[in-house]
């Protein structure tokens, strides 16, 4: 059952019969026989066939809601047998939003000390994509913003708080201020985050509500793009402060707190909602709970 069942999330993940089996390392008439041996056994339609993949039927999306209770306490489950074992190993996937994934290191360094026999994988991802990839069990945790959209049935570690600076060299227009305003940086030319980034939804509300609107000169989904071109002196952006700290101040360029409105934003760790938590989840809270008592607030 617990393999049919998971043949059942791979083709949620892939929409597709064919990638869905390729993804399960079987073939295409094993992945679909073993979904018809669900049916036949719940005596009902799961999944709408045609030439292609069509979706589920509505009894096919309510067993997906199980599937996936099942089959990721299936694995917390061996992942605690296996600890009991051999201690803590095994492979911890994390999503992070671009603005926090220099954070990331503040959690897999003290948690590799730990727990040595641990590797990662660490992607960078929409906030709604770290929560589909979180639903869907593609990764075991989030790194993402926790009170400005809804973030699910997920357990939650605040860590810190994301304040805004404007990024700009020492000689340009705003250059010399100690703050500005949202409004005034409505007035130079920007580089941001693309529009599907819950950063930029942030940026474009707070320039809403201080009566502005921004046509940015320069857009990427890429934190590390956007701070290349401020690197240069010749580009301005707004950035966390804790993201601009951590990858570095040159001396062409400061950090200018933003004011008038003053905005922060929660930032954490989210994880499946499940009792008892594995073994490699619980262990990642206890760092997190731990680094959110070293971090500014």
């Amino acid at each position: 059952m617990i393999d049919k069942l998971e043949f059942l999330l791979a083709l949620a993940r892939e929409e597709h019969f064919g990638r869905a089996a390729e993804a399960s390392n079987v073939s295409q008439p094993t992945l679909s026989a073993a979904i018809k041996q669900l049916e036949d056994s719940f005596g009902t339609l799961l999944v709408n066939r045609g030439s292609r993949f069509q979706g589920f039927t509505p009894e096919g999306e309510r067993v997906l809601v199980w599937a996936r209770r099942i089959v990721g306490d299936s694995r917390a489950m061996r992942e605690d047998l296996e600890t009991l074992k051999h201690g803590l190993v095994g492979h911890m996937r994390i999503a992070a939003i671009p603005t926090a994934l220099a954070m990331t290191a503040a959690l897999t360094t003290p948690f590799r000390a730990r727990h040595p026999g641990v590797r990662f994988t660490i992607i960078s991802r929409t906030s709604i994509e770290i929560l589909r990839l979180l639903e869907n069990l593609e990764v075991d945790a989030g790194l993402t913003y926790l009170d400005n959209e809804p973030v699910g049935n997920v357990d939650r570690v605040p860590l810190y708080l994301e304040q805004y600076r404007l990024l700009t060299s020492a000689d340009s227009q705003l250059g010399d201020r100690e703050t500005v305003t949202w409004a005034e940086i409505a007035k130079i030319p920007l580089c941001l985050l693309t529009p599907d980034m819950q950063n930029r939804r942030i940026i474009d509300q707070m320039l809403f509500k201080a009566g502005v609107t921004v046509s940015p000169t320069l857009e990427s989904n890429s934190m590390i793009v956007l701070y290349a071109h401020v690197r240069t002196g010749k580009w301005a952006s707004v950035m966390p402060a804790l993201l601009a700290e951590s990858l570095g101040l040159t001396d062409k360029v400061r950090s200018i707190p933003i004011i008038e409105p003053d905005s922060v934003q929660s930032i954490g760790l989210v994880v499946p909602h499940r009792e008892p938590m594995s073994a490699l989840t619980g262990a990642l809270v206890d760092v997190a709970r731990h680094l959110a008592t070293t971090l500014p607030r």
